[in-house]
């Protein structure tokens, strides 16, 4: 077979993961041919290709990023954008595609599909917010530099007796700042799923300097205030209906300053997340999504995606991955709210 490969939304650690144990697992056991599209589904949209064989994926399995590119191209609002996928795929000769992205991409994936396309999905997000799979790769390494920068942040806040907040990703779920803010040991942790009252965060900073220690707050980038308690602004949004986010740290940190008198200072860590190498454990689950990927496309098994099941890698359909977001719940969020003050 000749299977196409892409790398579609924000880029993350392991995806070279991935596209490495598809090749090597595709030409060597399978006898298989790739290629790859650049820049997510704008390379089988506009018929961007590179050579993808053994030789391109030697000692990609460390590096960041994505040696494929990656966009947030949506074909479905281009004019005539799927069937120009499918006539790009027919011309160069491509049996399957392998999607390798988060909810979006996987939302095109299963359009794709729906409309007779062979393709098979890996889940890709720092997020982690991906139903169907108990971990999507790329959000280890994410919570890993989280913490590493609250660790140092804890030294200097407590060294000028500041409020600092730190502002990570997660659009619509916590998963980052929960993870980080209990692993890093931070004071307060808001997240989407739990609109916060800004004067109780204050209340909680007060409470914690009384305690003669600075206090750490992590913050989602998507986590908004309870209403009535704080303005915050909207931004543009992305070619997916996405509103660009960002600021949220800074509000707070405002917020606090103003309220509690405490010298407040925001520091967001923003795509600093999503580079770098992968940590071991992104990398163990990038290449087994990988191997189990064409897996499936060798086996014809269409429409589906690769999951993470406590150790094991199953096939979920397509849908199962962006029909609902996988979001903290709440007796989990709870338990982080013991450290909170």
């Amino acid at each position: 077979m000749r299977i196409g490969v892409l790398t579609g939304g924000g880029d993350c650690p392991g995806l070279n993961a991935v596209i490495r144990a598809v090749v090597r697992k595709g030409v060597h056991q399978y006898g298989h041919s790739f290629v790859g599209f650049r820049d997510g589904w704008r390379g089988p949209l506009e018929n961007k290709t590179q050579t993808l064989g053994v030789p391109e994926v030697r000692g990609i399995l460390p590096r960041g990023g994505t040696i494929l590119g990656s966009s947030r191209t949506n074909p479905v609002k281009v004019d005539g954008g799927i069937e120009r996928i499918r006539k790009n795929l027919a011309d160069l000769g491509i049996d399957a595609l392998i999607a390798i992205g988060g909810e979006d991409t996987l939302g095109v994936a299963t359009r794709l599909h729906e409309d007779g396309i062979a393709v098979v999905g890996v889940p890709k997000t720092i997020d982690n917010d991906l139903g169907a799979t108990d971990y999507t790769f790329g959000f280890d390494t994410a919570v890993n530099i989280a913490v590493e920068a609250i660790d140092r942040l804890h030294t200097t806040a407590e060294s000028h007796h500041r409020a600092l907040v730190v502002e990570v990703m997660g659009r619509h779920a916590g998963w980052i700042a929960l993870h980080a803010g209990m692993a890093g040991g931070a004071n307060l942790i808001l997240i989407p799923e739990v609109p916060f009252d800004i004067g109780r965060v204050c209340t909680l900073i007060e409470s914690r300097f009384q305690s003669h220690y600075a206090p750490i707050v992590v913050v989602s980038e998507g986590a908004v205030p309870k209403e009535g308690t704080m303005e915050l602004v909207s931004g543009e949004k992305d070619d997916f209906g996405h509103v660009r986010l960002g600021g949220i740290g800074d509000r707070v940190a405002k917020e606090i300053e103003t309220r509690t008198g405490a010298e407040s200072r925001a520091v967001v860590l923003g795509h600093v997340q999503r580079g770098g190498t992968p940590t071991a454990f992104d990398r163990w689950l990038a290449t087994r999504f990988g191997l189990h990927a064409i897996d499936a496309i060798h086996d014809k098994d269409f429409g589906k995606m690769v999951a993470l099941r406590g150790t094991d890698i199953v096939r979920v359909p397509l849908d199962a991955a962006t029909r609902e977001l996988k979001l903290v719940d709440p007796s989990l969020y709870s338990e982080a709210e013991v450290f909170f003050g």
